[in-house]
């Protein structure tokens, strides 16, 4: 039984390896210098993000402080 679930493990551990094919658009992006502007937008985004979630931390702590 131990051997099964080893196999098992094994086999599911070697999956990964088959996803490393290149992948044509992201050298095409890569190569024309597209893939910084799509970098640099997913940056803009998560920093936006976390700064709206910190401004609405501090607010609930200021509103919880209050009501106490």
């Amino acid at each position: 039984m131990i051997r099964r679930i080893l196999a098992a493990f094994l086999l599911l551990l070697s999956l990964p390896t088959f996803a490393q094919d290149q992948v044509p658009m992201a050298d095409l992006m890569r190569s024309s210098g597209k893939i910084y502007v799509v970098v640099g937008v997913l940056v803009i985004i998560f920093v936006g993000i976390v700064v709206y979630l910190w401004s609405l931390d501090k607010r609930l702590t200021k509103m919880e402080k209050q009501s106490k």
